[in-house]
């Protein structure tokens, strides 16, 4: 496009308004953008194929300005595995969980509510190396849910925790014959008059740190399937823990190289198998995925399958390596 085209685009045409989208939306209760159920494109149908999925504008969270701060982008998206959740964390380190509202008109439309709000991670200095390790959450991983409490890990560049989101309902007060902290109490002539309280609060309680065990920045955390373990990687290492002891882990892979200058390629991301718990897969900037069978052996040096597309040395250009790349 050249610049007079630009210029000209920019002058006369200011873009779409959002809230001249189709379907129309209206500004909730709590800041967000929701689809207007009065609205005659609040459903449709496609007249091409009659089996095709309506796709319908429902909600958007935050805000729609454009001069927001670099701590309020989001870094990155989880929902758990019945969809009734969903986590979100931003640059700033915080982590905002929304929960699934069925609308009372639509038994098929629902809206995410803000359910739970906390500081995951804190910008920290490293003196060591005398760099700063920003509070960006890197991921976020569901552990599957083993009572009516919530679990999740989050990591930033260096730090894994382990969270407990819990509910605390209304609290009776001012009984006579059981105390405030719930003893037993001898009866008194004076007779209370008992309360509860309404307020409704959930809280996110940090149950485990899991730190000082990798030496580059994390890109990955993965449950395993047996809920009782998980990996982390970082450029050159993969990791494996147990939820329950955070003072030590056992390293599974393990790609630096003796002299640094022979490193060619590095770890992007790393993955469980969902079911069988002795397997994970992880991959590289070359575009090669490695599984691997922790039962064959505890170092997994030597992967089990390697899956990589070849490509034609003459079609190699510039960007090649930037193109093969695999990223999660």
């Amino acid at each position: 496009m050249s610049k007079n085209s630009q210029s000209s685009m920019s002058s006369n045409e200011e873009g779409p308004d959002p809230m001249d989208l189709d379907p129309p939306v209206s500004k909730g209760a709590d800041g967000g953008l929701s689809a207007r159920s009065d609205s005659p494109n609040y459903q449709y149908t496609s007249s091409e194929d009659a089996t095709q999925i309506p796709w319908i504008f429902s909600q958007i969270k935050g805000t729609m300005d454009d001069d927001i701060t670099d701590a309020d982008i989001i870094s990155v998206v989880e929902f758990n595995s019945t969809g009734e959740y969903l986590a979100t964390g931003d640059k700033g380190g915080r982590v905002v969980i929304f929960k699934r509202h069925q609308k009372k008109n639509s038994p098929i439309l629902c809206d995410y509510n803000v359910y739970c709000t906390f500081q995951s991670h804190e910008a920290v200095f490293d003196y060591l190396k005398s760099i700063e390790i920003e509070e960006k959450i890197n991921k976020i991983k569901w552990i599957r849910q083993p009572n009516n409490s919530l679990y999740l890990l989050t990591t930033n560049d260096k730090t894994i925790k382990l969270w407990k989101i819990a509910e605390r309902r209304p609290r009776t007060r001012n009984l006579n014959l059981i105390s405030d902290d719930g003893n037993s109490r001898a009866f008194s002539k004076y007779l209370k008059v008992p309360c509860v309280d309404k307020d409704f609060t959930v809280e996110a309680i940090p149950r485990r740190i899991f730190s000082n065990a990798h030496t580059y920045h994390i890109s990955s955390i993965s449950v395993n399937s047996d809920d009782e373990t998980f990996l982390s990687a970082d450029d050159l290492r993969v990791n494996v823990w147990n939820l329950n002891c955070t003072d030590q882990s056992f390293n599974v892979v393990d790609i630096k190289p003796n002299n640094m200058e022979d490193l060619s390629e590095v770890i992007t991301s790393a993955q469980f198998h969902p079911t069988n718990c002795h397997e994970f897969i992880y991959s590289s900037s070359t575009g090669a995925i490695r599984l691997c069978d922790m039962r064959s052996r505890a170092l997994c040096d030597k992967h089990a399958k390697w899956f990589q597309e070849t490509e034609d040395p003459a079609n190699k250009s510039f960007f090649s390596e930037v193109i093969v790349s695999i990223a999660d």
